[in-house]
């Protein structure tokens, strides 16, 4: 047996070099392009009449991250894992949120890692690092919870029935 056939039957690192988590990337990629470009509209166009300025940035930032999480969310249902429609556990709504949980989980992790490698490394390497392990945790949380397939029933065969 080769390398990445071994690979790709570990059970977590197989899950991490499959081409889902390719797609479950590019998404997060595109996601951060939706964020900037959301960010930017609401700062200076559609909410720039709203004073103190810190107040704006709080709004901008809040529809930014929630549109770029929707819109993570829509493609990695769709695409990522679009093999498992009508498979999965649970519908629309729950899934999205576990979604947002998954982000949130995400974000507080590499918030706590960048604070906690930035005392031994620089804090962009830091960052950089928290951001990929946060992504990694997110990609298999969402794997295994979000859109998790679910379980065939078994049914009790009586005797006699």
């Amino acid at each position: 047996m080769i390398l990445k056939d071994r690979l790709l039957q570990a059970p977590v690192l197989g899950r991490l070099i499959r081409h889902r988590f390719v797609k479950f990337g590019t998404i997060g990629f595109s996601g951060t392009i939706v964020n900037l470009i959301v960010l930017y509209l609401n700062q200076e166009i559609l909410l720039r009449n709203i004073y103190p300025v810190e107040t704006r940035l709080n709004f901008s930032l809040a529809g930014a991250i929630f549109l770029s999480t929707f819109n993570n969310f829509l493609w990695n249902r769709l695409w990522t894992w679009g093999d498992r429609k009508g498979k999965t556990k649970h519908g629309f709504f729950v899934q999205m949120g576990q979604y947002f949980l998954a982000a949130w989980l995400a974000i507080l992790i590499q918030f706590v890692l960048t604070k906690l490698f930035a005392q031994f490394i620089n804090y962009l390497i830091a960052n950089i690092v928290a951001i990929i392990l946060a992504a990694i945790f997110t990609y298999i949380f969402n794997d295994i919870w979000t859109f998790s397939i679910k379980k065939p029933e078994r049914r009790k065969q009586r005797a006699g029935l």
